[in-house]
């Protein structure tokens, strides 16, 4: 029914038990499903209470209340039953939650006057006895050092028109009282970080300095609160199988803990979990060796791309072919000299090296023809050598990889990520995305812990797929020496797999709203980004000083100093000698072939 703004649900808790499964999901949507209520309340009437025939308990753990910590639940009856009911399991997440005691109640048909508040309050009608006194009592969560626990608030008298009503609900939740919440957690520097090798009998840990350490210590000086970290056995953040998770998030779904340390979210996720958005998602990257120096030897092709030098010798030859004809055509109509194909050939490929024979055109049209084709030598000239000495005195490097369609590209390339990466989030990415580049990846995805797979990078012929951040804290720390050169390149393109990283909380959990707005003040602060380079900065300086890292030396091959001065050696001009040398084996060919058909056309002269 409908009491002006507000819609009102009665139900029988007995009758509904004994309906099927779908009148079940029927009212219960009808409950929780209307995206429009933003304010929802549970009255019950357990004056009929009793433990044998419970209808009460069963109706309330069959509407799933304590998925929503924010509805409002009001109880009436009597004073036996007032721990029974706000102490019941069902009611573990419910932040206000009142019942309304009466003594010697015996309830009848209430007044039909006045609005719905005003009708609860008068439930007080008895067959020959009238009490005109509610006791009050509310449920506190934590008010019980960190448990729930049952307080008196107040006594009101019926006969008295104005009630105190001040305290009757709170704000939500602001004090955990020294509640022990439980986290677990996979490592994932900088966000989390522990030593493993500190885990106790039951997976407790020790959390190193790191992002989510540093949260979690904001958020319980804030609200009052005490926690211990557990590492999850497997180091899995959350497989679905059949709707049943692993992991993280199969802990939070049989509510083992209550919140995660990073973790991504996905869809299949979102419907088992409260997703808190902590900071934006890392992106993935590629790390590979840095580009190598280009053979020298190839210096002199270098200035102009394939393409080009496939239509320049067309040109050359287009052109001496066009000037062959123009000359056989003239000479057919006035006579005179011959121009044979081979001069015409040889002219044109002279003007390209500046040093052109003699014009072979015997008249004003082949004239036109050599001066425009002089013209365009000159261009192709002038870019070359200014192309040439810069190739001669900069030398080129490889291309960079920084895109999955680059690695593909790569003849006989491979490329992996690390286990504990590979599942969950990333996993469902590489699996599931229709692009068939990302399905190339995922084929020959191949799977190294981080040391092991940058150790395979740097022979060579190999990229790891890793997070920007993390890769890069580990290339800081083991692999770059004092002045920041590195044999490794970390991809500039990232590629960004899921929207934004945060913390997983348990269905329900009461500070799931308190959390949201610690986490977007200090975010809108800057203090989470302020942290996370800190933290970074931090990490780096520690291994280094660990491992006494200087591997200068080692480094120096693959970090040339570009910017000094270069004299030209033989080392940079390798290419013309070998050009010069190809020259001399192609004439001493020549001369071979030119003895040989003289010898065979010539029988007659020989000794």
């Amino acid at each position: 029914m409908n009491m002006g703004m507000e819609d009102v649900l009665v139900v029988e808790a007995g009758s509904v038990l004994t309906q099927d499964q779908l009148t079940h999901d029927h009212l219960f949507q009808g409950l929780w499903g209307d995206t429009r209520t933003t304010c929802r309340a549970l009255i019950l009437d357990v004056t009929n209470y009793n433990n044998r025939n419970n209808f009460t308990s069963r109706f309330l753990e069959s509407s799933m209340l304590y998925w929503w910590p924010e509805t409002r639940v009001v109880a009436v009856g009597g004073k036996a039953h007032v721990e029974d009911i706000l102490l019941h399991h069902s009611l573990r997440n419910t932040v206000q939650a009142l019942y309304l005691a009466i003594q010697d109640l015996a309830l009848h048909t209430p007044p039909p006057q006045g609005n719905l508040c005003t009708r609860l309050m008068l439930l007080t009608w008895s067959a020959g006895t009238v009490s005109d006194r509610v006791w009050v009592y509310q449920r506190c969560l934590y008010c019980n050092k960190g448990e729930a626990d049952v307080q008196l608030i107040n006594v009101w008298n019926l006969t008295s028109v104005a009630q105190n009503t001040d305290n009757v609900f709170t704000d939500g939740v602001q004090n955990l009282m020294g509640h022990r919440l439980r986290v677990v957690s996979v490592p994932h520097f900088p966000y989390m970080d522990y030593d493993w090798r500190s885990r106790t009998r039951n997976n407790r840990v020790t959390p190193r300095d790191s992002l989510d350490v540093r949260l979690i210590n904001t958020f319980s000086t804030t609200l009052n609160f005490t926690f211990e970290i557990h590492a999850e056995p497997d180091r899995s953040f959350g497989d679905e199988k059949d709707g049943i998770f692993t992991g993280m998030i199969g802990q939070l779904q049989r509510e083992e803990t209550d919140f995660t340390t990073i973790v991504a979210p996905t869809p299949g996720r979102l419907k088992v979990v409260e997703y808190l958005r902590g900071y934006p998602a890392d992106m993935m990257v590629i790390t590979s060796l840095k580009p190598a120096l280009l053979p020298a030897h190839l210096a002199l092709i270098r200035p102009f791309s394939g393409a080009l030098w496939m239509a320049m010798v067309m040109s050359v030859v287009a052109w001496g072919v066009i000037l062959w004809l123009l000359q056989r055509a003239w000479w057919w109509v006035a006579g005179g000299r011959r121009v044979w194909f081979n001069t015409a050939l040889l002219y044109g490929w002279g003007a390209l090296l500046d040093q052109p024979p003699s014009v072979p055109s015997i008249n004003t049209s082949g004239r036109v023809l050599v001066g425009w084709w002089l013209v365009f030598c000159l261009v192709i000239t002038t870019g070359f050598r200014s192309s040439l000495i810069a190739h001669l005195t900069v030398q080129g490097r490889s291309r960079t990889l920084d895109t999955f369609q680059d690695l593909v590209r790569q003849d006989s390339w491979r490329w992996a990520t690390e286990p504990w990466l590979y599942k969950g989030a990333a996993y469902e990415y590489f699996s599931k995305h229709p692009d068939p580049v990302v399905n190339q990846i995922y084929q020959g995805m191949e799977v190294f812990v981080a040391d092991e797979a940058l150790q395979k990078v740097s022979q060579g012929g190999f990229s790891l797929i890793d997070f920007k951040i993390y890769v890069s804290v580990i290339v800081a720390s083991r692999y770059t020496d004092v002045t920041g050169n590195t044999p490794f390149y970390i991809s500039n393109n990232g590629i960004s797999i899921f929207a934004a990283s945060g913390w997983a909380i348990r269905k329900g959990a009461p500070f799931y709203l308190r959390f949201i707005q610690l986490v977007s003040r200090l975010e809108d602060a800057g203090i989470i980004n302020y942290w996370t380079e800190k933290v970074i900065v931090r990490r780096v300086k520690e291994n280094r000083e660990a491992a006494a890292l200087e591997p200068r030396a080692d480094l120096r091959k693959f970090n040339q100093d570009e910017s000094q001065e270069v004299a030209l050696g033989l080392h940079h001009l390798q290419g013309a000698y070998y050009l010069l040398l190809l020259g001399l084996g192609i004439a001493f060919l020549t001369l071979l072939g030119e003895n040989l058909a003289h010898f065979r056309s010539s029988p007659q002269e020989r000794p």
